[in-house]
């Protein structure tokens, strides 16, 4: 593309191109499989005869969502032999992620595994819709529905996301208070310190993709938890280092051990405890947490 630079085409597609990215993302949970989603919209929209086509971004949008639907059918069989929980992939996100409300929770942790749990089609109806604003003719357009049917979808969708979303969105001032009292328990090793942050019903999910050690299945209560973490992280003589970031647009944890990058971790906080906990230590997914990934919903 870059020495296309003049081009019409080439202009509209990098003008959307933070837009597509993030439509991508939040229908596919994998930054690795989006790159790859935008690489075919444009495969596909340097073929397209510009002076056809009224509105360029919707039909952008309409190009990603069916290259991302097609993706996100093959992806589903692809994690049904997936070792362990499948954990969305972490993205290095730039301040304004954060201060965008809206933004930061859409690309949250905690959302983005509920949304797992919707079939293909209702996810790409969910995300545009409710997300990013999508009317339901141009949604039907992007899916190969009727316009009605894309309602009932979207109505189906987000009676189940509401259901199973966090209660509450804690401020991002909350979340870093409580991230850091766990921070400063699990570097120390002080167990008592972390119970007094997670919650009793708190959730750890792992995901090493059966590269990394992690648990098979999500471990539930804090007793539990605090156990794994009593037991160590990786090798037992191996020094761990953790370091405050930003996530997906929400405080985490950057975890070390010897220097070297072992894992992303995310938290879910509610009422000032932790009730979530995701560690990502699949190494394929820790691709994107070294620079900044620009997101946007418009």
């Amino acid at each position: 593309m870059s020495d296309r630079t003049s081009d019409p085409a080439t202009e509209t597609f990098v003008a959307h191109r933070n837009l597509l990215f993030t439509v991508a993302y939040e229908m596919l949970g994998s930054a690795a499989d989006a790159e790859d989603v935008l690489q075919e919209t444009w495969l596909r929209w340097v073929e397209v005869d510009l002076e056809q086509v009224q509105d360029q971004r919707a039909y952008l949008v309409r190009i990603t969502t069916r290259q991302a639907l097609n993706r996100l059918r093959a992806m589903t069989r692809r994690k049904e032999a997936y070792v362990g929980p499948w954990l969305p992939e972490p993205l290095l996100t730039a301040p304004d992620v954060a201060q965008d409300v809206e933004l930061a929770e859409s690309v949250s942790m905690a959302l983005m595994l509920v949304l797992e749990t919707l079939a293909p089609t209702e996810r790409a109806v969910f995300v545009l819709h409710e997300v990013f604003d999508v009317g339901y003719d141009e949604i039907a357009e992007a899916v190969g529905k009727s316009p009605a049917a894309v309602r009932q979808i979207a109505h189906r969708a987000r009676r189940h996301v509401d259901a199973r979303r966090p209660r509450q969105t804690a401020s991002p001032s909350r979340t870093r208070a409580a991230l850091a009292s766990f921070q400063r328990a699990l570097e120390t090793g002080d167990l008592q310190g972390l119970l007094d942050v997670l919650a009793p019903e708190v959730v750890l999910m792992s995901d090493g993709g059966g590269v990394k050690h992690a648990a098979l299945r999500p471990v539930t209560g804090a007793d539990k938890v605090v156990r794994m973490f009593g037991g160590g992280i990786g090798r037992l003589d191996a020094v761990l280092t953790t370091e405050p970031t930003v996530v997906n647009g929400s405080p985490a944890l950057l975890v070390r051990l010897d220097g070297e990058l072992d894992g992303i971790m995310a938290v879910r906080v509610e009422d000032g405890r932790i009730t979530g906990l995701y560690y990502v230590r699949n190494p394929e997914k820790l691709t994107h947490v070294q620079s900044e990934i620009p997101l946007t919903l418009r």
